[in-house]
Order: C-alpha cells, then sequence, then structure tokens
C-alpha cells in the first residue's frame, strides 16, 4: 500500500520503521525542527531523523491548513495516511484526501485518554491496563471508531517503558489495520462517550513530588517523568531529580523505615527512604542538580550526618 506517514516523538518514529518495511512510504511528515532538550539548539524530530536514515523524503510544514501543502499532499496519491503522535491538527480537507482515510496510531484504550498524553495519564490514574488503538481520524480530538485495539498492563512500567512497549504493539496494530481497510475487512468500533477522559498536557512542575503525596501517589509521578517532566523534589537541602524509586513495602524496607514521619529523610541499612503521607517511598537512583545521576549510596555518602537523622525532604523551591 502506498501511505503517508505522520508523527513526531520517538513513538512515531518506532513505528515508521516497522511501516516502512512492509509498505511503500511516499514522504514523511513531521513538526519543524526545535529546541529540544539542553543548548538552545534547533535538533530535529526522532521522526525525521528516522525518515533520513531510511532515506524517505520529509516535509515539516508547520500546518496543514495551507492550501500548497494540501495539493502536494493530494499530490502523492496516497492509499492511507497514517498518523502518530504528529502533534498537528488534520483538517477535513486532509482527511479527504487518501482513499482509504487517514488511521491514528493512539496510545490508550479509547474512548479513555484522548489527547496530548495518554502514557503519562495513565500512570498517573494508576490504570490497571493501557494500550493502543487504530482509529479512522475525523475531525474531532481523537473521537473516531477504531478498528483494532491491544492491551497491556501498566502497574510498576515507567513512561519511556510503556512508551517502547506501545510503539511496538502499535506498529504492529497499525500493520493489521492497514491490512483490514485495503481487504475490506475492517471492523470499526464507535467510542462510548460516556467513558471518554481527557489527556491534557502534562504542565511544568506537575510531577514534583513532597511529603502530602501518599507513597503510591509519588512513586506514580517518578514512572511518568521523563527528561521533558521531571519528577523533583528538595532532599536534605538538595534540589534533585527523582530517577527511579519504590514503595517501601518488602518486609526490610518496612523495618528500616519502621516509623518515619511525613517529611522526614531516613539513610538506614545503606537504603534511603522519604516520608510520605502513608508510610515510606526509597530512593534508588537520583540526580542532583549540577551533578551525573548516582545511586542512593552515592548520594548519602555526599551529606554529612545523614546517618543520624534530623533531615528532611520538601517539594523542590520554584
Amino acid at each position: 500500500m502506498r501511505v503517508v506517514f505522520m508523527g513526531t516523538p520517538q513513538l512515531a518514529a518506532a513505528i515508521l520503521r516497522e511501516v516502512a518495511q512492509q509498505h511503500e512510504v511516499a514522504c514523511v511528515y513531521t513538526r519543524p525542527d526545535a529546541v529540544r532538550g539542553r543548548g538552545g539548539a534547533l535538533s530535529a524530530s526522532p521522526v525525521k531523523a528516522e525518515a533520513e536514515r531510511l532515506g524517505l523524503p520529509v516535509r515539516t510544514p508547520k500546518t496543514l491548513r495551507d492550501a500548497d501543502e494540501q495539493r502536494h499532499l493530494a499530490e502523492l496519491a496516497p492509499d492511507a495516511v497514517c498518523v502518530a503522535a504528529y502533534g498537528c491538527i488534520l483538517p477535513a480537507e486532509v482527511l479527504a484526501i487518501p482513499r482509504y482515510g487517514c488511521l491514528n496510531v493512539h496510545a490508550s484504550l479509547l474512548p479513555r485518554w484522548r489527547g496530548a498524553a495518554p502514557i503519562e495519564r495513565a500512570i498517573l490514574a494508576g490504570d490497571e491496563q493501557t494500550g493502543v488503538c487504530i482509529m479512522r481520524m475525523e475531525e474531532g480530538l481523537d473521537t473516531g471508531p477504531y478498528c483494532v485495539r491491544r492491551a497491556t498492563e501498566v502497574e510498576g512500567k515507567s513512561a519511556a517503558q510503556l512508551t517502547a512497549e506501545l510503539a511496538g504493539l502499535g506498529a504492529r496494530a497499525l500493520l493489521t489495520g492497514l491490512s483490514l481497510v485495503e481487504q475490506g475487512d475492517a471492523e470499526w468500533t464507535a467510542q462510548d462517550e460516556a467513558g471518554a477522559t481527557y489527556a491534557e498536557k502534562l504542565a511544568k512542575g506537575e510531577l514534583d513530588c513532597d511529603p502530602a503525596l501518599s507513597r503510591a501517589a509519588a512513586q506514580r509521578r517518578v514512572l511518568a517523568s521523563s527528561d521533558a517532566h521531571p519528577s523533583r523534589a528538595q532532599v536534605a537541602g538538595r534540589a534533585v531529580t527523582l530517577l527511579e524509586t519504590a514503595v517501601a513495602a518488602d518486609e526490610r524496607a518496612e523495618a528500616l523505615a519502621a516509623g518515619i514521619q511525613p517529611g522526614e529523610v531516613r539513610f538506614s541499612g545503606k537504603r534511603l527512604f522519604l516520608g510520605c503521607a502513608d508510610g515510606a517511598l526509597e530512593v534508588r537512583a537520583l540526580k542532583p542538580d549540577g551533578k551525573k545521576p548516582m545511586d542512593a549510596r552515592s548520594f548519602a555518602a555526599g551529606v554529612q550526618g545523614i546517618k543520624a537523622g534530623g533531615f528532611t525532604w520538601e517539594r523542590v523551591h520554584a
């Protein structure tokens, strides 16, 4: 099948790689080069980098509402447009171009978590499952019917782990969806509006941790974090990014952290604990500002007198 692929982040790049092995990709659309990470320099999106590696033509329009862009897309004569986290609205004129329509790989079990941050929202909400849907796009935000749906468990997985897993599920689901629509065998399931929820973008500082949280809620914030949206805190007077934590629920951890108070920092048995509203959160890896990532023991070694106690933690200062 002749397809046009539209996407931007790493999840979409992984899906593009799979699609290009089985279909003719006439062109790849992605967001314009932008500042990504520190340094202020412009860099290509993961999808652009993957397309160039594959030798595929790339376009980076700021909008698809431009008549010339729409004309160029129509001239490509795609059988289908495949979309994965593109980050740009497809107007009705674009939706009408491909023979088999525009198929979106959405990283949630629709209608739950429509919108920009479905993976992070599923983690933060404590959802038991998430997944991917191959949705036929329409003018509403992630409101179209789906023909393929794949699920996976959420518990204990970080946003990075889930993203990689859902990219694999999404690629295979998309290939199935393309085959179904080409053969005329796709069965479309309408979304139940009563179950719809919206996955709004993460706000700056939304994943920061503090002692008022339950340890499960703090753990979910760390799991949902990334370089773009870190989970930060002030621990023993030092601003840090929490990289890996665990709810201190095993027998030894419970003994070492027994009686810990909200806001207390305790280094015991060579393990680092933070007191939350309902018990202890164990810190296994963190990154102090201006330093490299390190394990909890290395961090504690740099805090004089930490074994004696008396240190506290709080939300990072603005």
